[in-house]
């Protein structure tokens, strides 16, 4: 009996974060923040760039998106070394 009540709180709680979540997005088409607007007005003459999107991937958060294609590399990189050995290790 104890175990069904912890799992009805669980649940209960989980339904209240989810429901909370949802309450606080914005609504579709309203820009959250004044820097969306500010990117969008002014991607073309700070970056050089008529494609917004790439601006913003390139420029505005260049070291974020090196970090990330660091990261894939790391990760290929890691899954190749482990199919690599285990392949040296079926052959002998």
């Amino acid at each position: 009996m104890r175990q069904f009540f912890a799992w009805l709180f669980l649940i209960v709680l989980m339904m209240f974060l989810v429901i909370g979540g949802f309450e606080m997005v914005h609504p579709f088409g309203e820009p959250p923040s004044t820097m969306d607007q500010y990117i969008i007005d002014n991607a073309q003459e700070e970056a050089g760039s008529n494609n917004v999107v790439g601006a913003v991937v390139f420029d505005y958060r260049g070291f974020d998106t090196l970090g990330e294609a660091t990261v894939l590399f790391a990760a290929v990189m890691g899954v190749l070394f482990v199919l690599r050995a285990s392949e040296k290790k079926e052959e002998t």
